[in-house]
């Protein structure tokens, strides 16, 4: 007989296990995308920092060619990190990036949750290779975009039967609180999810306005 055990999985992620890589969301690689509106881009792109600078978590920010073509970051990560302190690529594959690896070296998570465009190409590449070196990766696909729906498609699809494990934006925040009656970082998720989540942060002013109302009762 198998017996329950209050207890959380073992694959479900936690503020201080795992470095956030957030790799090319600049202006030049934004133009020309397709698989997801860019306004919508956007704004899960800034729900992922918020959560990251909110929660504390380990990040690493990475851009290509930002000088000679990429351009800079959105301003909606410019918002909650250094752009100066961003490392600046030649390669492709951020994880042929000898300052890359090495920041991912001195934060030391073996847990990595990757962000960027494109999928197919700046994602692809860095999720395979940290996989290939025996890393957990997780891949934040509604911060993430390509050029057509195809490509973001397949290439979310290569990684999952790689071993990538999907998640959206809004999941890896509540996924970070997980329990509503942890008070110190209950303002700041509901306050995110207000801003950030459609319907959901709508819900939430809602509930406020009209009658106090709050989640989980707290």
């Amino acid at each position: 007989m198998t017996v329950a055990k209050v207890a959380a999985a073992s694959r479900l992620l936690c503020p201080d296990d795992h470095t956030l890589i957030l790799i090319d969301h600049q202006s030049q690689m934004a133009f020309p995308l397709r698989s997801i509106d860019v306004g919508a881009l956007r704004n899960n792109v800034s729900l992922l920092a918020r959560t990251a600078v909110g929660f504390s978590v380990a990040t690493i920010v990475t851009t290509v060619a930002s000088k000679s073509f990429s351009g800079p970051l959105f301003p909606e990560i410019s918002a909650e990190f250094d752009e100066a302190a961003a490392i600046d690529r030649t390669t492709m594959n951020a994880w042929e990036d000898e300052q890359v690896i090495a920041a991912v070296n001195a934060i030391g998570k073996s847990r990595l949750v990757v962000a960027g465009l494109w999928t197919s190409v700046c994602i692809v590449g860095p999720v395979l290779s940290a996989l290939e070196q025996g890393f957990d990766v997780y891949v934040i696909s509604d911060a993430c975009g390509d050029v057509s729906d195809e490509a973001h498609e397949r290439a979310m699809q290569r990684m999952i039967q790689a071993g990538a494990e999907p998640m959206t934006s809004l999941q890896y925040l509540l996924e970070l609180q997980r329990d509503w009656a942890r008070g110190v970082t209950y303002a700041l998720t509901t306050g995110i999810a207000r801003d950030k989540a459609g319907g959901y942060g709508i819900g939430i002013q809602y509930a406020k306005a009209m009658f106090d109302g709050q989640e989980g009762g707290h």
